[in-house]
């Protein structure tokens, strides 16, 4: 198995969900942006998603992988991702088709 993904289900249903990986900064004090962040994609995507991962760096380092697949880098994307950003960079990863709600609204 990649560890970029998790198998579940039952049998035949098997499914492979992706892991999602929170790379940040610890000498720049990061963690709970990054936990905050990762609480609000669980929550979001909680059917979908094998796994998010808080992966600690250094040297002003925040990044976020899907599945190996780069969403949101600080310095190429000019900071940190609101929610909203963030929510729906994942959605079009996972399912552009999906209405996020109130998200996709406001």
């Amino acid at each position: 198995m990649r560890p970029d993904s998790d198998v579940t289900g039952e049998g035949a249903a098997r499914t492979a969900r992706p892991r999602v990986a929170i790379t940040y900064c610890t000498q720049c004090n990061w963690l709970l942006r990054s936990a905050w962040m990762a609480q609000e994609l669980l929550s979001t995507f909680r059917d979908d998603l094998g796994e998010v991962a808080l992966v600690p760096a250094t040297g002003g380092a925040f990044r976020i992988e899907i599945a190996g697949v780069l969403l949101w880098e600080r310095v190429r994307d000019g900071g940190f991702p609101d929610v909203k950003a963030l929510k729906q960079r994942v959605r079009d990863h996972l399912d552009p088709e999906r209405d996020l709600g109130h998200i996709d609204r406001s």
